[in-house]
């Protein structure tokens, strides 16, 4: 994986050999983004099963639970983490022997980071529907390909406007406290040659109110029936956008789609509180000031002009079911 906390200044590889290891990537954000957690989080099962000297079925699958136990709690808001543990872990229903297990993990695992790519395109070609020729779109954290196996969400829908020839021109917020926007976001844009212009957060509602802003497009962790969950600040955006009449997008495909739980039954994951004490190990808050850090918020679903999945594009009140319906 790219250790995505070392980016833009530096690109590193760093390989998990151990659970333990994933674990701490995911945790840390050294991988991020709703779809590539859950890639990784399959390949995590495919990797417990690797590492088991369990001599039984029932033992190899037990200690592939607690394995997948173990990486869900990393981090309890991204639905997809869950999502792809769990459809790795159902797949071993299917094994006869030790050695059918190991394989059906791995394929598993294979086949979610292969899909991922696949429905991106998906999602992207139809998102890129809602863009015209010209279009200023706000974006906000990274939904790009950095965030997922490969072309990203948000980003996704993005790039594939540019590759139909449209013109499209990028507003990314520097997404506090870790600035993932301005790190990472402007980083694979610009690697595109699809131009970008950073502002901080705080500009966000100047720079609509300028009209300078045509749509906002960004990414989810989890949509329940009646909220989109996503990096914090993106509920003040949707507000915003609402406010001066411009559409708020959602890209995601249909595995961040929570088909039990509303809103209320969510926990919001709670960062550590350094994140904003400290910037690039610089000290920028007092040591003991008492911080607040939740990692997402929740955009009610009346803010959401429309959500663009890998099976359409559908536009509010609706039920979550419908949009499976091609799946």
């Amino acid at each position: 994986m790219v250790d995505q906390t070392l980016l833009p200044a530096k690109y590193k590889l760093i390989e998990c050999s151990s659970i333990e290891c994933l674990c701490e990537a995911i945790s840390s954000l050294r991988v991020r983004g709703a779809p590539a957690i859950g890639a990784a989080g399959g390949f995590g099962i495919a990797l417990a099963g690797v590492l088991s000297h369990a001599r039984s079925m029932e033992a190899l699958i037990n200690e592939l639970k607690q394995a997948g136990d173990m990486i869900i709690s990393t981090r309890p808001t991204a639905v997809n983490l869950a999502w792809a543990v769990n459809r790795v872990l159902n797949a071993t229903m299917d094994a006869y022997n030790l050695e059918s297990i190991r394989d059906i993990v791995l394929h598993e695992a294979l086949a979610i980071a292969d899909e991922d790519a696949k429905l991106n395109k998906k999602i992207g070609i139809n998102g890129a529907k809602l863009l015209k020729d010209g279009d200023m779109v706000m974006t906000y954290c990274n939904a790009g390909r950095l965030a997922c196996v490969d072309w990203g969400t948000a980003l996704g829908v993005i790039r594939s406007a540019v590759e139909m020839g449209k013109e499209i021109q990028v507003i990314a917020c520097e997404t506090r406290p870790l600035n993932q926007g301005g790190r990472i976001t402007t980083l694979e844009l610009m690697e595109d040659k699809i131009p970008v212009t950073l502002i901080t957060d705080s500009m966000s509602a100047h720079v609509m109110r300028c009209k300078k802003v045509d749509c906002v497009i960004v990414g989810a962790d989890r949509i329940t029936q009646d909220a989109v969950f996503n990096k914090i600040g993106t509920y003040t955006l949707s507000i915003v956008a609402n406010e001066h009449d411009i559409p708020f997008y959602v890209a995601a495909p249909v595995s961040t789609f929570d088909f039990i739980n509303m809103e209320n039954d969510i926990e919001i994951e709670l960062r550590n509180p350094d994140e904003m004490r400290f910037m690039a190990g610089t000290q920028i808050a007092p040591l003991d000031v008492n911080v607040y850090n939740p990692a997402f918020d929740a955009t009610p679903m009346g803010y959401v002009s429309a959500l663009i999945t890998e099976n359409g594009i559908f536009k509010p009140p609706l039920l979550l079911e419908e949009v499976t319906l091609n799946h």
